[in-house]
């Protein structure tokens, strides 16, 4: 399976501000946090056409808390992992009529707030130090070269640089 990356598109961002007022409107007051994390979120950095979204919420095992109202913004439940975590992955998908791909991250911060820390970490780190955005980029074009039997090999193989850079990440937060 190949792995196309896009060149970064400023419009990414712009896609997240209205799918994240979008989230906001239709959770109300059970939306602790959206964020928008993943290579989409750093400008400067190649990524495949899907945003990631982080949505906290205060029980990512209630689905009932959440996700009919984001199945009427047209998300369905696609990830349901109660043994990592309690996290949850809901998708868009343009070949379902969706303007664009998304895959919405759920998380509790009660369960969770070390991978959200890493999720924001990672994505900070590479916002404010080219050197290790472009090395980054640098591995993401050299394994997007390569065929792959499922995509998640792909992400599986980035796996080094990014507990490299999120070593880095750990140090500064001391």
């Amino acid at each position: 399976m190949p792995v196309v990356l896009h060149d970064p598109d400023p419009a990414w961002a712009e896609l997240f501000a209205a799918d994240a007022l979008a989230i906001r409107w239709v959770l109300r007051d059970r939306v602790l946090a959206v964020d928008h994390v993943g290579s989409t979120s750093v400008p400067g950095l190649p990524a495949k056409p899907i945003l990631d979204i982080l949505l906290q919420v205060d029980d990512s095992a209630d689905e009932g808390a959440y996700v009919p109202a984001l199945e009427s913004l047209g998300y369905w439940l696609q990830v349901r992992e109660a043994g990592w975590l309690e996290h949850r992955v809901l998708y868009q998908r343009v070949e379902r009529g969706c303007p664009h791909d998304i895959n919405l991250h759920v998380l509790s911060p009660g369960r969770a707030a070390e991978e959200i820390g890493r999720m924001l970490g990672l994505r900070n780190w590479l916002r404010s130090h080219p050197v290790d955005r472009e090395r980054y980029a640098a591995v993401k074009r050299e394994l997007a070269r390569r065929r792959w039997r499922y995509v998640q090999d792909y992400a599986d193989a980035k796996t080094e640089v990014v507990e490299e850079i999120l070593v880095k990440v750990a140090q500064v937060r001391g």
